[in-house]
């Protein structure tokens, strides 16, 4: 069993403590493990589900929870086997992405919504769209944070950086990979903090797979915004707009100047958070 560390506990209730005062924290049980949920806004809001990127936890989404949670019922979740206060079964690990999609299956169930927005960033996104593939009629609206995985590959410079802090966690690897990749812009010192304790955590290797299939992508009914980051050092923004206008019939991109790949979301800029709010709220 995954437990997080004092300092990371420290970390993580600071952050959380930036999200709405009428934020409630609560684990929802799954086949999987109990799935720590972050909930908000009005009781009968239309539902929208947060997935953060990998590594990042649910609390990243505190810099646009508050707005998001004026017309909807949010609900941030942690993934199982991520840093975060998720629980993974040790008996039934999630192992493939159609054990990811079970999950989420499990999850809305258990959060008793009927179809829902999905927001994911990063690996998020990569989930979400997996999921939206999966399960249309659950997923009313998506939008996708620079997601990765899904319209192009990393690239190679981006690998190189990340591969230390890979090999071997650390806190002053973590640092230097962020700074490096958001172009040395202030970061909140609280989210840092986080993802510096997040280093040392117990973690299982995140499911990854293929691109989704571009056939499936072509017949998706459900409306996507693209929100991708024009300062991306993660991959070619330009290519991951291009992609994903050949092969989504619903889709309506975004490029968001002067952010980085990991800058989203905890750094919601007012036009990513107009662009999402005016996107869901439709």
């Amino acid at each position: 069993m995954d437990v997080p560390t004092k300092e990371f506990r420290t970390a993580y209730d600071r952050v959380m403590a930036k999200w709405p005062a009428d934020t409630v924290s609560y684990a929802v049980p799954t086949p999987f493990g109990a799935t720590q949920v972050h909930s908000c806004g009005p009781g009968d809001g239309s539902p929208l589900l947060l997935l953060p990127g990998g590594g990042a936890t649910s609390a990243s989404w505190y810099a646009g929870a508050a707005d998001l949670a004026r017309t909807h019922r949010v609900h941030a979740v942690d993934l199982i086997g991520d840093p975060g206060l998720s629980v993974p079964d040790p008996g039934r690990p999630i192992r493939t992405a159609g054990d990811v999609t079970a999950w989420l299956d499990a999850l809305l169930d258990g959060l008793g919504v009927g179809p829902a927005a999905v927001a994911g960033h990063s690996y998020g996104g990569w989930i979400a769209l997996r999921y939206a593939l999966h399960a249309p009629h659950r997923v009313r609206r998506l939008a996708l944070l620079d997601p990765t995985g899904c319209f192009a590959g990393y690239r190679a410079g981006y690998l190189l950086r990340a591969l230390p802090m890979l090999l071997r966690p650390a806190a002053r690897r973590t640092r230097a990979f962020l700074e490096w990749e958001t172009g040395g812009v202030p970061l909140d010192p609280d989210w840092l903090r986080l993802q510096e304790a997040a280093a040392g955590f117990p973690t299982v290797r995140p499911v990854t797979g293929p691109r989704p299939d571009a056939g499936a992508l072509r017949v998706l009914e459900v409306p996507v915004l693209l929100l991708v980051a024009a300062n991306s050092r993660t991959h070619d923004p330009r290519r991951v707009a291009a992609r994903a206008a050949a092969v989504l019939p619903h889709v309506r991109t975004v490029v968001l100047p002067d952010v980085s790949h990991h800058a989203l979301p905890h750094t919601a800029s007012a036009e990513l958070t107009f662009r999402l709010a005016e996107f869901l709220g439709r």
